[in-house]
């Protein structure tokens, strides 16, 4: 089975400040029939002005993945992380039993544009934990790469959560595959360009929500940018 769902199908939030499409019921948008799929709770692509940003406020009980398009996103938090995340890296925060903490775009001129991610947990209560780390666009290039997972490898950053997280760049000739578990479920989301997932075609901001699917196809792609997740059902 594989659902398509449109970017125009997704919420939107307008701040001034802050745009944001909401692929899942989040804050004011509300859709009883899009909570999340498996344990994937949350994705946000948020447009953040220049000079503006979320001040301090918490979480807890979350795996918050943060990847970033465009600009930087500076982050703050009460584990005493002071950094910034430019486009490339993967940014993993474990709310875990509680923290606080801000995202800010510095930069004149220049809009933040990144994906901020929520995962449920397969543990509560654990001890808050930050890791960051950038993932070169050659890694991705004509392949899906891990960036996030619970068993990880060296360029992977770690969550606590029964969920892997891929990467990938297809253009013209290049494809990937994906196998999965079709006891599981499966989430394409299009980052940027186009591509054919499973002989459909998407464009940036549509989603396939998989299940009973043995495997993902990506193919057909144009200057695309693809996010796959595999997930506990």
């Amino acid at each position: 089975m594989i659902n398509i769902r449109t970017s125009n199908e997704r919420g939107l939030a307008d701040h001034g400040w802050l745009k944001s499409r909401h692929s899942f019921s989040f804050a004011d948008y509300h859709d009883p029939a899009h909570m999340g799929w498996g344990n994937l709770r949350v994705i946000n692509e948020d447009r953040i002005a220049p000079g503006t940003g979320f001040g301090t406020h918490g979480h807890r009980d979350m795996e918050i993945i943060s990847y970033v398009l465009e600009g930087e996103l500076a982050h703050q938090d009460s584990m005493g992380n002071v950094v910034g995340i430019p486009p490339g890296d993967v940014q993993r925060m474990s709310a875990g039993r509680g923290v606080m903490h801000s995202e800010f775009n510095h930069a004149e001129g220049q809009t933040t544009h990144f994906l901020q991610i929520w995962i449920e947990p397969k543990v509560r209560g654990i001890a808050p934990s930050y890791e960051q780390k950038s993932v070169p666009a050659a890694d991705k290039r004509g392949r899906l790469r891990l960036i996030a997972a619970d068993q990880p490898d060296a360029g992977a950053v770690t969550i606590h959560a029964d969920a892997r997280v891929y990467a990938g760049l297809i253009d013209g000739a290049e494809s990937a595959q994906l196998a999965i578990d079709p006891a599981r479920k499966a989430y394409v989301h299009v980052v940027r360009g186009a591509v054919h997932v499973n002989g459909r075609p998407l464009s940036a901001g549509d989603a396939a929500l998989l299940a009973d699917e043995p495997f993902i196809a990506l193919d057909h792609g144009q200057d695309a940018e693809v996010l796959v997740f595999d997930l506990a059902a």
